[in-house]
């Protein structure tokens, strides 16, 4: 993307982005990776510039400026460190949003300010043990006692799940009515019923934390319902464009990041009396990677340009989450193959970049399922 296409302030806060990442992110990422979790001084460095608060206005005490934006600095953080991307994501997206779009104001005072700052970092407790692209199939009850609501139930794949004190849990209250059944709620956790039972031991993003929870009789205030009693699946779609938006600008810095890594050690590596990358064979590796990582963010930056200007983007914000996903995990690999058995090794980043993009093929919507919601649209698409 060309910086004419963008305004002053989408590039300010894109090189704002870039700089923090390579200074303060990149360094650090190896010992992040082995200690499996992410500096707690960091997540307050990313508050201060206003990294956690960007789908919310400043009256909340956000950064918003508009999903392009957004878009960019996820990208960028991305590139340093796709775990750091993924909480970064993930807050924005399904912690912030669903608090400033259903909450009320009682509620959106009492959260949105922290969670904007980094000083609460939120989570999402959808996905069950087994539930996952079935998001209406869930288990967990919410059951309304002497005006309290007490939930039981067991999540899993809870990014953030240990660091987060906001919990947006979504629960069943009504069984009999099916889908229209489902409410959310908003769930401080350090409820003693809010358990997390353990962080999972993953293939990539291994600083995000990851967990299983269990809700034991977590008993939280009547007011703590998000939104309508019965909307719980609305809410949980509704953050689904941005969401994917996240994750495609996620799957696109650490794409952009392995292809950095494959040029440099194609211009340094020599091979028959000549840099590799004067080999045709490389070069064109070179060449497709480049081109393929030019179309994804197009694709990204379409689509968070449809959302910041309020118009639906669901199948916009789907293709780019499907692309940008599927074009990391070509990109990452050819990145291995430029450096031979080198990209095997841990000494080299490469290995790493392959990773953590094989994950974001799978969360925010599998691409199984980025493909259903595409080819609904395609039944009244005109032609």
């Amino acid at each position: 993307m060309h910086d004419l296409e963008l305004s002053e302030e989408q590039r300010m806060i894109r090189d704002m982005a870039r700089d923090f990442a390579r200074s303060e992110i990149a360094p650090k990422t190896q010992a992040w990776e082995k200690a499996g979790w992410i500096d707690d001084a960091l997540i307050a460095q990313m508050g201060d510039l206003g990294l956690l608060g960007m789908v919310v206005p400043e009256e909340w005490g956000g950064s918003y400026v508009d999903y392009v934006a957004y878009a960019l600095a996820v990208e960028e953080i991305s590139a340093a460190d796709g775990a750091v991307g993924t909480l970064m994501s993930v807050h924005n997206s399904v912690g912030c949003g669903p608090v400033l779009r259903y909450g009320s104001q009682a509620q959106k005072q009492a959260w949105l300010p922290a969670l904007a700052a980094g000083q609460a970092i939120g989570c999402f407790c959808l996905t069950e043990p087994h539930a996952g692209s079935e998001a209406h199939n869930l288990r967990t009850r919410a059951e309304l006692r002497d005006g309290q609501w007490v939930l039981n139930g067991a999540k899993q794949f809870v990014t953030n799940g240990q660091r987060a004190k906001l919990a947006i849990v979504f629960a069943v209250t009504d069984p009999e009515l099916g889908k229209k059944g489902l409410s959310a709620f908003l769930v401080p956790t350090d409820n003693p019923g809010f358990v997390v039972e353990r962080r999972e031991h993953k293939m990539g993003i291994k600083a995000s934390d990851t967990c299983a929870v269990t809700l034991n009789d977590c008993t939280i205030p009547a007011d703590n319902l998000l939104g309508e009693r019965g909307k719980g699946l609305a809410i949980a779609l509704s953050n689904l464009e941005g969401g994917r938006i996240g994750i495609a600008a996620q799957a696109l810095g650490i794409a952009r990041a392995a292809f950095e890594a494959a040029l440099g050690y194609a211009r340094e590596r020599t091979q028959f009396g000549k840099p590799i990358i004067e080999h045709q064979s490389v070069s064109n590796l070179l060449a497709d990677m480049h081109t393929s990582l030019n179309a994804t963010r197009l694709l990204v930056l379409h689509a968070a340009r449809l959302k910041s200007a309020g118009l639906p983007c669901l199948s916009e914000a789907s293709q780019a989450k499907l692309f940008a996903s599927e074009m990391a995990e070509k990109v990452c690999s050819k990145a291995i193959q430029i450096h031979g058995g080198y990209g095997y090794l841990e000494d080299y980043p490469v290995e790493k970049y392959y990773r953590d993009a094989r994950i974001t093929q799978i969360y925010e919507g599998s691409s199984e399922i980025q493909r259903l919601l595409i080819a609904r649209e395609l039944v009244n698409y005109s032609l």
